[in-house]
């Protein structure tokens, strides 16, 4: 009675040839593209998760195992296993280019204080605006957007219907709009 193959010796025993053939003639690589797209492809969209993206990569792999396959030497490893370091390594190299480019993406006068000069001004003068509304409407505003209470709990509060706070807080944000936007904005 023979001993079963574990699956993994198995199936490394079933690419050695292929393998071989492949490093003879390069045109006999397809056999090992059909064998591993599924595993190579479904490595690397399960880490990149851009189907495009995730394409390119295992496109790039099975490139660079073609260009590289006379280099290739059994130590042990499945032909699997070498495949899957390419595709690690292929990984990596496009997160380092995505992050890059992200980098090289920032305007370098984004990066200076002005912009943010601008933002803190506005807010200064958002602040400074509320502060000149109505009492009511001023209140509802700090309620509303501060305090992130619902139009029915400050309509409790305040004794008045939902509709009248509504009406309230359409008003103060339209004042706010309009100055924020007017002249001397």
């Amino acid at each position: 009675m023979a001993v079963p193959k574990p699956r993994a010796l198995a199936k490394d025993a079933d690419d050695r040839p292929l393998v071989e053939a492949a490093q003879r003639d390069p045109a006999n690589f397809g056999e090992l593209y059909e064998r591993y797209f599924e595993l190579l492809y479904g490595y690397i969209s399960k880490r990149v998760r851009d189907r495009d993206i995730a394409e390119d990569l295992t496109a790039e792999v099975f490139e660079k195992a073609l260009a590289n396959l006379k280099k290739f030497e059994w130590r042990g490893a499945p032909f699997a296993a070498w495949l899957i370091r390419i595709a690690a390594n292929a990984i990596a190299d496009q997160s380092k280019q995505a992050a890059r480019e992200a980098t090289a993406a920032v305007d370098p006068d984004e990066l200076s204080v002005e912009p943010e000069m601008k933002g803190i001004e506005d807010r200064a003068q958002l602040f400074r605006l509320v502060n000149e509304l109505p009492a009511d409407q001023r209140h509802v505003v700090f309620e509303r957007f501060v305090e992130q209470r619902s139009i029915r709990e400050i309509a409790l509060d305040l004794g008045r219907s939902e509709g009248a706070i509504k009406q309230l807080q359409f008003r103060a944000l339209q004042r706010l709009r309009d100055q924020m936007e007017g002249p001397h904005a």
